[in-house]
């Protein structure tokens, strides 16, 4: 009896279920890739817009960005971190400027949406569990309601 060359039907079905398998498992490690990347791009992002707040509550506690005895020296929008505010110790009258541009949050499904509209705002004012909006920004946080891989919602990050 001559035997043909080539696979038989159960050597195939064997290997597509194995290749399914492998495959079944290496979706779920791919989002949660993907997933670490937003997180991470999320941190910087809010290392980065915190920094800025900062550094211009600085400035207005130096005395080089002019302020109302009733302002709190935080900035009144995010816009103006990238827009920039007059420096009134310098003679040239120079702009200070902290951002070149506000990221936008990676969790944030509307690309036409405006970066500084995907950011929740807490005023210095407001409580820390229930941030609100108000005269300035004190910080800011994600509008994600997802929990991260961390198991912190993003709104607390």
């Amino acid at each position: 009896m001559q035997r043909s060359a080539g696979f038989t039907l159960i050597e195939l079905l064997i290997t597509v279920a194995i290749v399914a398998l492998l495959a079944s498992v290496a979706l779920p490690l791919s989002e949660v890739s993907v997933q670490r990347g937003k997180e991470q791009e999320l941190r910087r992002s809010l290392r980065e817009i915190r920094d800025a707040i900062d550094a211009y509550k600085r400035h207005a506690d130096e005395g080089r960005i002019k302020r109302s005895a009733d302002e709190s020296g935080y900035p009144p929008t995010l816009f103006i971190l990238v827009e920039g505010v007059a420096d009134v110790k310098s003679p040239t009258g120079t702009k200070i400027r902290f951002l070149r541009r506000l990221p936008r949050n990676p969790f944030w499904s509307d690309p036409q949406t405006p970066p500084e509209q995907t950011w929740g705002l807490r005023s210095y004012d407001s409580p820390h569990d229930a941030p609100l909006a108000g005269r300035d920004v004190f910080d800011v946080y994600s509008l994600n309601p997802g929990i991260g891989l961390n198991g912190i919602a993003y709104k607390d990050w």
